[in-house]
């Protein structure tokens, strides 16, 4: 079973504390759109969040942080724990991502513990494929207060997609934007209404 998770509990501080699961890009929330998306990709969606009544309506399970306060790290855990088996695991704040390129990163998780891209800022954990044997290491990491993301590369099987393969999914270099600062969500912004 393909399993997709959507971290949605971050504080986005750089944001003055926006909702970022309710963050508008031409006229439909960016989380709605990644669920779209996922309806072609995943067979279960769940949110990883700490106040599942923001959720109600999107028909989909939300599943509380076993570890609040950890961080994206602590989401990826839950997530994980929660799957049971490779879960594709996104941030609420990616509004360019497509169906094509999120079966590809779930296509390159077989046989290793995590596929993630590197665009040409550098690695993407939170546009990932982690595999259940992810959730040890994470847990020693949790455990140690270690909540760096990326540092978990060096404990497991990694499979990076390199920006050679991303430039078929990428054209305009969007796919992997995200909406961290209000300067962010104003590209993203003018991005969407150059495309349509």
């Amino acid at each position: 079973m393909r399993t997709a998770a959507i971290l949605a509990g971050g504080r986005a501080r750089r944001l003055g504390g926006l909702d970022k699961s309710r963050l508008s890009i031409g006229g439909l929330t960016i989380l709605q759109r990644q669920l779209d998306l996922l309806q072609g990709v995943a067979d279960r969606v769940v949110v990883i969040a700490n106040d599942p009544e923001r959720f109600a309506g999107l028909g989909v399970s939300v599943v509380p942080d076993l570890r609040p306060g950890a961080g994206s790290l602590g989401g990826i855990y839950t997530a994980v724990a929660a799957a049971g088996s490779p879960v594709l695991v996104l941030a609420c704040d990616m509004p360019f991502l497509t169906a094509p390129f999120l079966a590809r990163v779930f296509e390159r998780g077989q046989d290793v513990d995590v596929a993630l891209p590197r665009g040409p800022d550098g690695y993407h954990p939170l546009c990932a494929c982690y595999a259940p044997a992810c959730a040890d290491p994470i847990r020693r990491r949790l455990d140690a207060g270690a909540l760096k993301v990326l540092d978990l590369l060096t404990d497991v099987r990694v499979r990076e997609l390199a920006p050679a393969e991303l430039e078929a999914f990428d054209p305009d270099g969007l796919l992997l934007l995200n909406v961290n600062t209000p300067a962010d969500l104003a590209r993203a912004e003018r991005a969407w209404l150059a495309r349509a």
